[in-house]
């Protein structure tokens, strides 16, 4: 499978109360959380934000409290991958339970520039900066990664 899109570029150690501020948890509505994503720290990025766009970080993205509501308001938002060099465990596995993709590569976290158009493979974890010409190697995902996401989560996938 491969995605691409323009990129959405964020630095170190964003958190999952700027992914989607805590004020807006009293709901389960996915398109309402998107609405607020990244709005503490990019307030237009949900008038940006196109479907299959990309977003990358840096180290630790998805740090602090452990809700799964980060992943679903930026995947509902629109983004198809976030590539950081690193990510917190639990933003790591959510993640993957809700079916965002995600991949660790810090050479094209720190290469990639704020609207560069990337092109993900993720049979093979190559991506490629078609802006820059450029290609990064990230580990492709496990095949028990690809059936949950495939599935559209591990609740889907449990299903099966």
């Amino acid at each position: 499978m491969k995605v691409s899109g323009k990129v959405h570029k964020y630095g170190d150690n964003v958190d999952t109360d700027v992914i989607i501020p805590a004020r807006y948890l009293n709901t389960a509505d996915h398109k309402e959380l998107a609405a607020h994503c990244m709005e503490d720290i990019d307030a237009d990025f949900v008038k940006k934000v196109q479907s299959g766009d990309i977003m990358v970080a840096k180290e630790n993205f998805g740090c602090g409290s452990s809700r799964e509501h980060a992943p679903i308001a930026i995947k509902t938002s629109g983004i198809s991958c976030v590539i950081a060099s690193t990510f917190a465990r639990i933003f790591y596995r959510n993640s993957i339970n809700t079916a965002l993709p995600i991949l660790e590569c810090p050479e094209a976290a720190e290469k990639i520039e704020n609207g560069d158009e990337v092109e993900i493979d993720f049979d093979t974890g190559v991506i490629t900066n078609k802006t820059k010409q450029e290609t990064y190697q990230a580990e492709p995902f496990p095949a028990f990664v690809k059936e949950i996401i495939d599935a559209g989560g591990l609740l889907n996938s449990l299903k099966k």
